[in-house]
This record gives C-alpha cells, structure tokens and sequence, in this order.
C-alpha cells in the first residue's frame, strides 16, 4: 500500500467538553462530529502540558518537554516574541522523520517553538511555513484597564506588531484575525491539491479558540455561544473543508486524520468547558491536560470505537513512524509509545502506555497510572491526593487515605521519574535531560512603525490568554 498521508490537527485552548461527540449542548460540531463516527475517539487522551510551547514542543518531538529542555524558559511558562529560547535544532521531529521517507511537509498556523530563524518550523523538517509564530495575543492590543500593574503594562505595550510568516519570511504585520483561519484553510487545500501524487504530512494548528477571539461574521451571528462558539464553529468547518478536499482528490481512504488540542480550556474565556473535569488550561488537574483526540482513517480504523485506554500527544510520533516506515531516533531517549495497534482495534484492547506525568513548568505534581491518579504537589504546596479517574473523573473524592498500597506504588513512580527527569522544586536536575535552543542577540520578527499601513494598529479586544 501506499505510504498514507498524515494530516495533523491541533487546536488551541479547545477544552475536554467543547465539541458536541464530548458532550457540548451548545457549540455545533458536525463535521467532527460526523468524524468521530467515522473513527475512533479517545476518551482519556493527555498532552504533556497545560500550556502551549512545552506542549507543542512535545507532541513535535514525542518527549516529555523536560526531556528536551523545554519545561520552561527563563522562569516563564510559554515562549514570547524575541525570546532567544526554542526548540533545539538538534531535536528531531515528526516532520523531519517523515521528510526523511519521502514525504512532503508543511505546517499552517501556530509555530509557538521559538521565533528566531534557528527555531522556525523550516528549520525542524517542514518543507514551508504559514501562520503565526506564537499565540495570536502577543501582537499589539488595545490597553486592559483591569491591570494595575505598571511592569506588565509596559510589557503589553511594548509588543511587537504581530506577524504572519511565510516560511521564515513575514509577509503581513497585524493581520485581520477574523479571516486568518480562512486563509489557512485555503493554504491547506492548495497544498493537499499540489501533493496528490506523492505522501504528505500537514500539521493544521488553529488559532482557535485561543484568545482574542475573532471569527467571520456569519459564524458569530450563528453561534449560540458568542464569539467562543463561533471560533469552535470556524474549527469545525476547516475539518469539513480538510475531509472534503481529500475526497475530492481520491486521498481519502488513504489519509489518516488526528484532531486534538495542545491543552485544556481556560473556562473564564466566554464559553469554554472542560466537561465534568476539574481544572482548567494552566494546571494538573484533568481540565488541564486532558483534552479531545480523534483518529480517522476509512477501511484501516473502525468506524464508531470509543476507546478508554490511556495514551499521550507523546505517542504521536512512533504511532506515525510506525504506520509510515519512518524511524523514531535510536540516538536518544524518547517517551513516545507505538499505539497503532489500539488505534487499529475493533473491541477491547490494552494500551502500550501504563503510566503518564504531570509536570507544572519543571515541577512534578501527579502521576496516572491504569485508573490511578496521585497528586503530590500543586505549585508551592505538597499535597497528598488520590483519585480513582475511572470512576471519579472529576477529581471529587480524595481516596488517599484508603489505598496505601496504590500509594506506595505510585509514589515509586513519581520518585523515577523525578531522577529521569527532574523535579525542580525539590532540587532534583534529572539524569536524561537536554538543552533547549538559545541564540545571542534575539530580536523580534516585527517592529512598531507608526507610518507602516497596518489594517489593524491594535486588536480592539484587550483579550489576553
């Protein structure tokens, strides 16, 4: 058979209870939906981080991102515009592996892995670029009178015009958010058209629903749920663009679709919903991490699974190499698990994944393993907590003081992993860790200039997410 395309889709802030197949009443999805019934759906699916650029950077590289040095970044959770921090380019990853088998590849959206040249996706084995190279409140915004802080009121002001990339070129300054997705949409569709006759891999990483949120006036006049549910309702129809265009094309039966977020929802972003989870975008607790993922592919995934079985953003990378005969690096350690063989099954199977980390920036604070969850820590707190997920989802019933065993065992865990990985916190630097990119005198890509013809000086909303 032909190697299959790989279409990737990764949303921003979308939350566990924001599409109608994970229980949403008021955000209309039918084309992810429609996707779901045509596919398998996870319900207990995790990224490695409640915050974008660690965990991006781990669905890219199929590792922990402490395991690649990219936990935090000079004491801040996310990477900003300038930072002289990124991937490193000696990290290998998923589009390096599958250009290295034949594959063309391309990237449309959010980058949020460094801006620097050294660190843009041209650099990490995509074969071009287009979109935003971090979250799409970090160019200028009008003033938030609710902060009195006047440190981070320079900081905002001070931001740079926000930049549209093409490759490591940008090509607009401030662009007209409302139409970007539909401009992304169109940069997918010309490149599943220019690629019909030899493999491909598109990563299609949203703008949506981080924020501000704009979206095109027919979705916001439809939505029931404000600017929040018409940015779900732009998300859901790039995936009915995507599937159609496929058709189109005869590449559908031999595509395997991904659709996922890179964390859980803020909640307090006029509509978001992390379902019965506890926690939001930002911490360990579920609502955090765990997040929607579903799988496509006609005639080789069963249409209609549901699976409970705990798999990770980490596994992406040696489940695509695994179905693609491309190879996950030898010459390092990596986290990532083959997890096609669940991806394939129709009825009960197990999964290749016994046990997954919850890291806050550099700091260990719960383990999974099977239906089991021990928190040890929350920010500066230790803390001793137990929940069985498989039958408290929500986190409402601390069983710690019941289950000594369970404890203990878990404990152990999180005690490896600690020395695998560090735990900042307590001082503990990790046995296998790597170093993130940094490079000398970093600029930003954009510059304030009163006299350059921007179609929006500043975004109108003063949303920051």
């Amino acid at each position: 058979m032909d190697k299959p395309n790989i279409v990737l889709i990764n949303c921003d802030d979308l939350g566990y209870g924001d599409l109608g197949v994970y229980g949403s009443k008021i955000n209309k999805t039918p084309a992810l939906d429609k996707m779901a019934a045509e596919g398998v759906r996870f319900t207990d699916f995790y990224v490695a981080s409640g915050v974008c650029s660690p965990s991006r950077g781990a669905l890219l590289t199929g590792c922990y991102a402490q395991r690649i040095g990219f936990g935090e970044f000079d004491g801040f959770r996310v990477l900003f515009p300038g930072d002289g921090i990124g991937l490193n380019p000696d990290e290998t990853t998923i589009a390096g592996v599958l250009k290295d088998v034949g594959y063309s590849t391309k990237i449309i959206g959010k980058w949020h892995c460094g801006d620097q040249e050294e660190f843009l996706p041209t650099n990490h084995g995509f074969d071009s670029y287009y979109g935003l190279p971090y979250s799409n409140d970090m160019g200028r915004q009008v003033e938030d009178p609710t902060i009195d802080d006047h440190t981070r009121l320079e900081h905002l002001r001070s931001r740079p015009p926000l930049p549209l990339i093409r490759d490591a070129q940008v090509i607009q300054e401030q662009p007209d958010l409302r139409a970007l997705t539909e401009r992304y949409a169109e940069e997918a569709v010309r490149f599943i058209r220019g690629n019909r006759d030899n493999p491909f891999f598109l990563y299609f990483a949203h703008m949506y629903v981080h924020l501000p949120l704009y979206a095109p006036e027919n979705l916001v006049n439809a939505s029931e749920n404000g600017d929040y549910g018409a940015c779900i309702a732009g998300v859901d129809w790039v995936a009915e663009v995507l599937f159609d265009e496929l058709k189109r094309q005869g590449l559908d039966e031999n595509t395997l679709v991904i659709f996922t977020s890179d964390n859980g929802s803020r909640l307090d972003n006029q509509g978001g919903s992390n379902g019965v989870l506890r926690g939001q975008k930002g911490t360990t607790w579920e609502g955090g991490q765990r997040v929607p993922c579903m799988m496509r592919w006609p005639g080789r995934i069963p249409a209609g699974e549901v699976r409970n079985e705990l798999i990770s953003s980490i596994d992406f990378f040696p489940t695509i190499a695994a179905v693609t005969g491309a190879q996950v690096p030898q010459d390092r350690t990596t986290d990532g698990v083959d997890m096609s063989p669940l991806m394939f099954a129709s009825g009960p199977a197990e999964s290749p994944r016994s046990e997954f980390f919850y890291y806050d920036g550099n700091n260990l604070e719960a383990v999974r393993d099977g239906k089991w969850k021990l928190h040890v820590r929350k920010k500066e707190e230790p803390v001793d907590e137990l929940y069985d997920l498989e039958n408290d989802p929500g986190e409402t019933m601390n069983v710690f003081e019941g289950q000594p065993d369970v404890v203990a065992r878990l404990a152990g865990l999180i005690a490896a992993c600690q020395q695998d990985l560090g735990d900042q916190v307590n001082g503990i630097l990790g046995n296998d860790v790597r170093l993130s990119g940094r490079v000398d005198n970093p600029d930003t890509l954009t510059h304030y200039d009163p006299e350059h013809p921007y179609i929006y000086a500043e975004y109108d909303k003063g949303e920051r997410g």
